[in-house]
Protein backbone atom coordinates (compact mmCIF):
# COMPACT_ATOMS: atom_id res chain seq x y z
CA UNK A 1 0.00 0.00 0.00
CA UNK A 2 1.34 3.12 -1.07
CA UNK A 3 0.72 6.08 1.56
CA UNK A 4 0.41 9.80 0.54
CA UNK A 5 0.53 12.55 2.96
CA UNK A 6 -1.83 15.56 1.75
CA UNK A 7 -4.37 17.77 2.52
CA UNK A 8 -8.37 17.03 2.95
CA UNK A 9 -10.62 20.60 2.49
CA UNK A 10 -12.45 21.17 5.22
CA UNK A 11 -14.82 24.67 6.09
CA UNK A 12 -17.34 26.60 4.86
CA UNK A 13 -17.26 28.11 1.46
CA UNK A 14 -15.12 31.53 1.40
CA UNK A 15 -13.50 30.11 4.40
CA UNK A 16 -10.90 27.22 3.55
CA UNK A 17 -9.56 25.24 6.27
CA UNK A 18 -7.34 22.47 5.86
CA UNK A 19 -6.00 19.26 7.33
CA UNK A 20 -3.25 17.31 6.97
CA UNK A 21 -3.68 13.49 6.83
CA UNK A 22 -1.65 10.49 6.20
CA UNK A 23 -3.81 8.63 3.65
CA UNK A 24 -4.15 5.55 0.90
CA UNK A 25 -2.80 6.76 -2.43
CA UNK A 26 -5.96 5.01 -3.69
CA UNK A 27 -8.74 7.29 -1.15
CA UNK A 28 -10.34 10.19 -2.57
CA UNK A 29 -9.73 13.61 -1.31
CA UNK A 30 -12.31 13.54 1.54
CA UNK A 31 -12.33 9.67 2.12
CA UNK A 32 -10.73 7.72 4.58
CA UNK A 33 -7.56 8.58 6.72
CA UNK A 34 -5.22 6.69 8.17
CA UNK A 35 -3.77 9.33 10.49
CA UNK A 36 -4.44 12.77 11.45
CA UNK A 37 -1.08 15.27 11.23
CA UNK A 38 -1.97 18.78 11.45
CA UNK A 39 -3.62 21.32 9.86
CA UNK A 40 -3.23 24.29 7.54
CA UNK A 41 -5.22 27.75 8.11
CA UNK A 42 -4.60 30.27 5.22
CA UNK A 43 -6.73 32.80 6.66
CA UNK A 44 -4.96 33.07 9.79
CA UNK A 45 -3.72 36.29 10.38
CA UNK A 46 -0.43 35.15 12.51
CA UNK A 47 1.99 32.91 10.41
CA UNK A 48 2.98 31.24 13.22
CA UNK A 49 -0.61 29.84 13.92
CA UNK A 50 -1.23 29.21 9.74
CA UNK A 51 0.39 25.24 10.00
CA UNK A 52 0.06 23.10 12.88
CA UNK A 53 2.17 19.34 12.88
CA UNK A 54 3.08 16.78 14.55
CA UNK A 55 6.59 16.76 13.22
CA UNK A 56 7.47 13.48 14.59
CA UNK A 57 4.61 11.32 13.08
CA UNK A 58 5.59 13.03 9.98
CA UNK A 59 8.63 11.85 10.39
CA UNK A 60 7.84 8.46 10.74
CA UNK A 61 5.57 8.37 8.11
CA UNK A 62 8.36 9.97 5.40
CA UNK A 63 10.80 7.24 7.13
CA UNK A 64 7.93 4.56 5.59
CA UNK A 65 8.20 5.72 2.39
CA UNK A 66 5.24 8.06 2.05
CA UNK A 67 5.08 10.71 -0.11
CA UNK A 68 4.15 14.13 0.21
CA UNK A 69 2.31 16.37 -2.27
CA UNK A 70 3.52 19.59 -4.04
CA UNK A 71 1.43 21.47 -1.01
CA UNK A 72 2.43 19.36 1.77
CA UNK A 73 6.24 19.73 0.85
CA UNK A 74 6.17 22.93 0.51
CA UNK A 75 4.60 23.91 4.15
CA UNK A 76 6.92 21.38 5.79
CA UNK A 77 10.07 23.02 3.58
CA UNK A 78 8.56 26.19 5.75
CA UNK A 79 8.73 24.25 9.25
CA UNK A 80 12.53 23.22 8.25
CA UNK A 81 11.62 19.63 7.66
CA UNK A 82 13.95 18.40 4.60
CA UNK A 83 13.13 15.12 2.64
CA UNK A 84 14.26 13.44 -0.13
CA UNK A 85 10.73 14.12 -1.98
CA UNK A 86 11.99 17.58 -2.39
CA UNK A 87 15.70 17.05 -4.48
CA UNK A 88 13.40 14.46 -6.69
CA UNK A 89 10.66 17.46 -7.22
CA UNK A 90 12.95 19.37 -8.10
CA UNK A 91 15.03 17.59 -10.56
CA UNK A 92 11.65 16.54 -12.03
CA UNK A 93 11.21 20.07 -12.49
CA UNK A 94 14.23 20.67 -14.53
CA UNK A 95 14.05 17.47 -16.27
CA UNK A 96 10.72 19.29 -17.50
CA UNK A 97 11.74 22.72 -17.82
CA UNK A 98 14.76 21.79 -20.01
CA UNK A 99 12.31 19.60 -21.80
CA UNK A 100 9.85 22.65 -22.42
CA UNK A 101 12.71 24.97 -23.37
CA UNK A 102 13.90 22.20 -25.85
CA UNK A 103 10.62 21.99 -27.59
CA UNK A 104 10.39 26.71 -27.72
CA UNK A 105 7.58 26.15 -24.83
CA UNK A 106 7.42 28.17 -21.54
CA UNK A 107 7.12 25.76 -18.17
CA UNK A 108 5.92 28.53 -16.19
CA UNK A 109 4.69 32.27 -15.95
CA UNK A 110 8.13 33.68 -15.50
CA UNK A 111 9.35 31.26 -18.59
CA UNK A 112 6.28 32.54 -20.96
CA UNK A 113 7.60 36.41 -19.93
CA UNK A 114 10.88 35.65 -20.76
CA UNK A 115 10.16 34.52 -24.10
CA UNK A 116 7.62 37.35 -24.87
CA UNK A 117 10.27 39.95 -24.13
CA UNK A 118 12.87 37.98 -26.54
CA UNK A 119 10.15 37.90 -29.00
CA UNK A 120 9.79 41.44 -28.67
CA UNK A 121 13.47 42.12 -28.23
CA UNK A 122 13.92 40.03 -31.52
CA UNK A 123 10.71 41.91 -33.29
CA UNK A 124 12.08 45.43 -32.78
CA UNK A 125 15.66 44.33 -34.08
CA UNK A 126 14.31 43.19 -37.16
CA UNK A 127 12.01 46.52 -37.37
CA UNK A 128 15.18 48.74 -36.60
CA UNK A 129 17.06 46.43 -39.33
CA UNK A 130 14.29 46.81 -42.06
CA UNK A 131 14.46 50.57 -41.04
CA UNK A 132 18.44 50.84 -41.87
CA UNK A 133 17.88 49.09 -44.59
CA UNK A 134 15.09 51.42 -46.09
CA UNK A 135 17.33 54.43 -45.31
CA UNK A 136 20.52 52.74 -46.85
CA UNK A 137 18.33 52.29 -49.88
CA UNK A 138 16.69 55.98 -50.12
CA UNK A 139 20.42 57.30 -49.35
CA UNK A 140 21.29 55.40 -52.30
CA UNK A 141 19.01 56.50 -54.57
CA UNK A 142 19.58 60.12 -53.53
CA UNK A 143 23.43 59.40 -53.89
CA UNK A 144 22.25 58.54 -58.19
CA UNK A 145 20.34 61.22 -58.41
CA UNK A 146 22.60 63.60 -57.12
CA UNK A 147 25.50 61.80 -59.20
CA UNK A 148 23.25 62.06 -62.10
CA UNK A 149 22.32 65.35 -61.77
CA UNK A 150 26.27 66.31 -61.54
CA UNK A 151 27.26 64.33 -64.88
CA UNK A 152 24.38 66.14 -66.55
CA UNK A 153 25.42 69.28 -65.18
CA UNK A 154 29.34 68.51 -66.19
CA UNK A 155 28.37 67.51 -69.62
CA UNK A 156 26.48 71.01 -70.50
CA UNK A 157 29.89 73.28 -69.19
CA UNK A 158 31.83 71.09 -70.98
CA UNK A 159 29.33 71.51 -74.09
CA UNK A 160 29.25 75.37 -73.40
CA UNK A 161 32.98 75.02 -73.20
CA UNK A 162 33.58 73.86 -76.19
CA UNK A 163 31.22 75.73 -77.98
CA UNK A 164 32.81 78.52 -76.70
CA UNK A 165 36.09 77.68 -77.59
CA UNK A 166 35.06 77.08 -81.10
CA UNK A 167 33.30 80.77 -81.26
CA UNK A 168 35.73 82.42 -79.56
CA UNK A 169 38.69 82.31 -82.73
CA UNK A 170 36.37 83.96 -84.97
CA UNK A 171 34.31 86.53 -82.62
CA UNK A 172 37.47 87.60 -81.27
CA UNK A 173 39.58 88.13 -84.48
CA UNK A 174 42.05 90.87 -83.66
CA UNK A 175 40.20 94.49 -84.56
CA UNK A 176 42.09 97.18 -87.07
CA UNK A 177 44.12 99.98 -84.90
CA UNK A 178 41.61 102.83 -85.97
CA UNK A 179 38.15 102.76 -84.78
CA UNK A 180 35.83 104.50 -85.61
CA UNK A 181 34.58 106.86 -82.86
CA UNK A 182 30.53 105.84 -83.17
CA UNK A 183 31.75 102.00 -82.35
CA UNK A 184 34.13 103.30 -79.48
CA UNK A 185 31.02 105.25 -78.36
CA UNK A 186 28.24 102.66 -78.88
CA UNK A 187 30.52 99.41 -77.03
CA UNK A 188 30.39 100.75 -73.28
CA UNK A 189 26.67 101.57 -73.66
CA UNK A 190 26.01 97.65 -74.82
CA UNK A 191 28.89 96.70 -72.35
CA UNK A 192 26.28 98.56 -69.54
CA UNK A 193 23.16 96.56 -69.97
CA UNK A 194 25.13 93.22 -70.12
CA UNK A 195 25.03 90.86 -66.82
CA UNK A 196 28.39 90.19 -65.18
CA UNK A 197 27.62 86.72 -66.11
CA UNK A 198 28.19 87.14 -69.97
CA UNK A 199 31.19 89.92 -68.85
CA UNK A 200 32.70 86.77 -67.02
CA UNK A 201 31.98 84.63 -70.21
CA UNK A 202 33.86 87.17 -73.01
CA UNK A 203 36.60 87.58 -70.22
CA UNK A 204 37.23 83.95 -70.33
CA UNK A 205 36.82 83.74 -74.50
CA UNK A 206 39.28 86.55 -74.33
CA UNK A 207 41.33 84.81 -72.27
CA UNK A 208 41.22 81.64 -74.40
CA UNK A 209 41.65 84.10 -77.60
CA UNK A 210 44.67 85.20 -76.23
CA UNK A 211 46.21 81.92 -75.62
CA UNK A 212 45.33 80.59 -78.78
CA UNK A 213 47.08 83.61 -80.22
CA UNK A 214 50.22 83.00 -78.63
CA UNK A 215 50.37 79.48 -79.40
CA UNK A 216 49.77 80.40 -83.22
CA UNK A 217 52.86 83.04 -82.13
CA UNK A 218 55.15 80.44 -80.70
CA UNK A 219 54.62 77.66 -83.83
CA UNK A 220 55.45 80.72 -86.24
CA UNK A 221 58.37 82.03 -84.51
CA UNK A 222 59.50 77.77 -84.59
CA UNK A 223 59.00 77.21 -87.73
CA UNK A 224 60.98 80.75 -89.06
CA UNK A 225 63.60 79.58 -86.83
CA UNK A 226 63.59 75.67 -88.37
CA UNK A 227 63.57 77.93 -91.55
CA UNK A 228 66.19 79.59 -90.76
CA UNK A 229 68.65 76.86 -89.70
CA UNK A 230 68.00 74.62 -92.39
CA UNK A 231 69.30 77.38 -94.85
CA UNK A 232 72.48 78.25 -92.92
CA UNK A 233 72.74 74.06 -93.08
CA UNK A 234 72.21 74.20 -97.17
CA UNK A 235 74.81 76.87 -97.10
CA UNK A 236 77.36 75.37 -95.31
CA UNK A 237 77.00 71.88 -97.33
CA UNK A 238 77.25 74.27 -100.57
CA UNK A 239 80.22 75.73 -99.73
CA UNK A 240 81.79 72.60 -98.38
CA UNK A 241 80.95 70.78 -101.71
CA UNK A 242 82.61 73.80 -103.56
CA UNK A 243 86.22 73.54 -101.66
CA UNK A 244 86.23 69.82 -102.15
CA UNK A 245 85.61 70.31 -105.83
CA UNK A 246 88.56 73.34 -106.41
CA UNK A 247 90.52 71.28 -104.23
CA UNK A 248 92.14 68.78 -106.62
CA UNK A 249 92.99 71.16 -109.90
CA UNK A 250 95.19 73.47 -107.72
CA UNK A 251 96.71 69.93 -106.37
CA UNK A 252 97.87 68.40 -110.30
CA UNK A 253 100.63 67.82 -111.55
CA UNK A 254 101.42 70.40 -114.48
CA UNK A 255 102.53 69.13 -118.14
CA UNK A 256 106.44 69.94 -118.54
CA UNK A 257 105.99 70.85 -122.09
CA UNK A 258 102.39 71.56 -123.74
CA UNK A 259 102.00 72.75 -127.14
CA UNK A 260 100.70 76.37 -127.45
CA UNK A 261 97.64 75.72 -129.13
CA UNK A 262 96.64 73.19 -126.88
CA UNK A 263 97.34 75.02 -124.21
CA UNK A 264 95.63 77.83 -125.65
CA UNK A 265 92.67 75.53 -126.53
CA UNK A 266 92.28 73.99 -123.04
CA UNK A 267 90.37 76.63 -121.19
CA UNK A 268 88.04 77.29 -123.86
CA UNK A 269 86.80 74.11 -123.22
CA UNK A 270 87.57 74.29 -119.59
CA UNK A 271 85.35 77.19 -119.60
CA UNK A 272 81.79 75.58 -120.47
CA UNK A 273 82.24 72.36 -118.25
CA UNK A 274 81.71 71.34 -115.15
CA UNK A 275 84.61 70.55 -112.79
CA UNK A 276 84.30 66.76 -113.12
CA UNK A 277 84.44 67.02 -116.94
CA UNK A 278 87.69 69.34 -116.48
CA UNK A 279 89.37 66.43 -114.59
CA UNK A 280 88.74 64.19 -117.54
CA UNK A 281 89.76 66.59 -120.35
CA UNK A 282 93.28 67.23 -117.90
CA UNK A 283 94.08 63.57 -118.19
CA UNK A 284 93.66 63.30 -121.89
CA UNK A 285 96.31 65.62 -122.85
CA UNK A 286 98.46 63.95 -120.82
CA UNK A 287 98.47 60.91 -122.04
CA UNK A 288 98.83 62.85 -125.73
CA UNK A 289 102.00 64.32 -124.34
CA UNK A 290 103.58 61.39 -123.51
CA UNK A 291 103.11 59.74 -126.80
CA UNK A 292 104.21 62.90 -128.60
CA UNK A 293 107.06 62.57 -125.76
CA UNK A 294 108.43 58.59 -126.82
CA UNK A 295 107.93 59.77 -130.65
CA UNK A 296 110.02 62.68 -130.45
CA UNK A 297 112.60 60.37 -128.83
CA UNK A 298 112.35 57.34 -131.05
CA UNK A 299 113.17 60.36 -133.87
CA UNK A 300 116.13 62.09 -132.11
CA UNK A 301 118.45 58.80 -131.73
CA UNK A 302 118.76 57.96 -135.51
CA UNK A 303 119.87 61.72 -135.77
CA UNK A 304 122.27 61.12 -133.11
CA UNK A 305 123.64 57.16 -134.78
Amino acid sequence: MAVKIRMTRMGRRHRPFFRINAVDSRAPRDGRILEKLGHYDPLEKKPESQVVLNLERVKYWLDKGAIPSDAVSDILLRKGLKHKQVEQRKARRLRAKQMARATGKPFDTADRAVIEKAAEAEKAKQQAEAKAVEQAKKKVKEQAKQDAKAAEEKAKQQAEAKEKAEAAPAAEQPKPQEKPVEESKAEPVEQAGQEPAAEAEKAKAKTEAKAVEQAKKKVEEQAKQDAKAAEEKAKQQAEAEEKAEAAPPAEQPKPQEKPVEESKAEPEEQAGQEPASEDEDKAEPQGESAEESKQETSQEEPKKE
